[in-house]
């Protein structure tokens, strides 16, 4: 099907202002058709002015639809349908005519001009479905007078409001609550979700007949400018969408003023009770909040262990024994890095990237000889359980290319690669170390290693992280280290 914005520019002369005040329409004009219980059409005339083009339909929520197909990218020629000649060339709603018959079904069709500024760009087609008309309940009769308000005002301009940007998806709907107000602010009805929903909010009276903004206030006290921004938004004086906590409830309001004719006749109040909406997102930030003080609490004990390891060692009158010590030193350091960065995070997953950085720096301190680290390529966005024994096993490989790779006072090169390849749900990394330094020893077998260090590495990279690992003699000198292992594929 082809788009509003492909349709106009094919067939009209509109330009990109008024395109834009149609999608303003269309965004809004849900509310005028569950208010109508009938669909809408919006017809624009062709740029040589002898046709019609449907770019938008709306279907109602609230009632049967009258088009069992779709009509967006239509043509009609002119004089087909006259009451929409009429209502372009007139500039009026036009109500004439008897009811058209499809497949058996009676449909009243009404048309709205939609004029913005001085100039009619289109007309909406409003047509309702009448096999199920009935007599009408004191709701229905509200939605219809409320309804044919915002066709007045789409016809002369004044509907949807220029410059307000609503989120129709999170704004609420004519089904989920609706007051109807006078002129003054005062509730002439509530339908019986918004009288729930003020139920919630700690009212015990019924909302007719009482001023809608003091009642808000007072069931929403705040004391000072507030309390009176708060009566004159609940008054409908102004379009706009707020909420308002009292008792054991949050109600979600948003406040259309009705001008049919210039004058300001009263208002809607659309409202929808959020308070579960609400509790659960408090309880969503209460988690996360507690998740990032743990893993930085995590953090903090890691690094004074840490200190108390490096104390230890400068106490240690055996090199070897201190020299284990600085090992267990930069192993916990590692591992507090990772929790660093959990603790500034929203969710259990870490940029690597970094973290590799940070390690690859930590390692290099310790280097005996002049060796420069870099790393190319990207680990991406991994899951907490894969990161940290990830950068355990960073650290390893990397100390052990410092401390066996290279001498006292010698330069050499160390580099970590990433290469990360996405495959549906799953995907492999493969990281790769390699140094240009002395290179292993001959016979050297990296999986019956008896080092400390290497048994920490094969621990990790089959057992946590469920890959391979091997180590090789690079390919002109030094030693290459490859850790192949599957991931989750990162989401875009």
């Amino acid at each position: 099907m082809p788009s509003m914005n492909d349709l106009v520019r094919q067939h009209t002369a509109l330009d990109d202002s008024d395109l834009e005040w149609l999608h303003l329409l269309v965004s809004e004009w849900q509310l005028l058709s569950d208010l109508s219980f009938a669909d809408l059409v919006l017809w624009v005339p062709t740029s040589d002015g002898t046709r019609y083009v449907s770019v938008a339909q709306m279907r109602p929520n609230t009632g049967p639809t009258s088009y069992q197909d779709d009509m967006v990218g239509h043509l009609v020629p002119r004089g087909r349908r006259p009451m929409l000649d009429a209502a372009l060339d007139e500039g009026r709603i036009v109500r004439e005519g008897d009811p058209e018959w499809r497949e058996e079904v009676p449909v009243r069709v009404e048309s709205i001009p939609v004029r913005r500024e001085s100039r009619v760009l289109g007309v909406i087609a409003r047509n309702t479905n009448l096999l199920t008309v009935r007599t009408p309940s004191r709701l229905e009769l509200t939605y219809l007078q409320s309804a044919s308000d915002l066709a007045q005002m789409i016809a002369a301009g004044s509907f949807p409001f220029p410059h307000q940007q609503i989120d129709m998806d999170a704004s609420p709907r004519a089904g989920d609550g609706l007051i109807r107000l006078d002129a003054d602010g005062v509730v002439q009805y509530a339908s019986p979700n918004a009288l729930s929903a003020y139920h919630r909010l700690g009212l015990a009276a019924d909302l007719v007949g009482h001023h809608l903004g003091e009642t808000t206030a007072e069931l929403a006290p705040v004391r000072g400018p507030v309390d009176e921004a708060l009566v004159k938004l609940a008054s409908g004086w102004a379009p706009r969408e707020f909420e308002v906590e009292g008792g054991d409830g949050v109600i979600q309001l948003r406040a259309i003023p009705l001008k049919p004719k210039g004058l300001h006749i009263g208002s809607l109040v659309l409202l929808r009770d959020v308070t579960e909406l609400r509790r659960r997102e408090r309880e969503l930030i209460t988690k996360d909040a507690t998740i990032r003080e743990i893993h930085h609490r995590v953090k903090n004990n890691l690094q004074t262990v840490a200190a108390l390891l490096r104390l230890q060692a400068r106490r240690m009158d055996s090199a070897q024994g201190r020299e284990a010590l600085n090992e267990a030193v930069r192993r916990v350091g590692s591992i507090a890095i990772v929790h660093e960065t959990l603790s500034q995070n929203l969710d259990e997953r870490v940029e690597f990237d970094d973290i590799a950085d940070r390690v690859l720096a930590m390692v290099a301190e310790i280097s005996p000889g002049k060796v420069t680290g870099r790393r190319t390529g990207r680990f991406g966005i991994l899951e907490a359980e894969v990161a940290t024994p990830l950068s355990m096993v960073l650290t390893e490989v990397l100390q052990n290319a410092l401390e066996h790779g290279f001498g006292p006072g010698e330069q050499g090169t160390v580099e970590v690669s990433a290469v990360r390849g996405d495959a549906g749900e799953e995907s492999r990394l493969v990281v790769t170390v390699q140094d240009d330094g002395r290179g292993l020893p001959e016979g050297f077998d990296p999986q019956r290693a008896g080092n400390l260090g290497l048994q920490i590495v094969r621990t990790l990279v089959e057992g946590e992280l469920g890959g391979t690992f091997d180590m090789v003699p690079a390919p002109e000198r030094g030693t290459r280290v490859v850790l192949d292992f599957p991931v989750r594929a990162e989401k875009h």
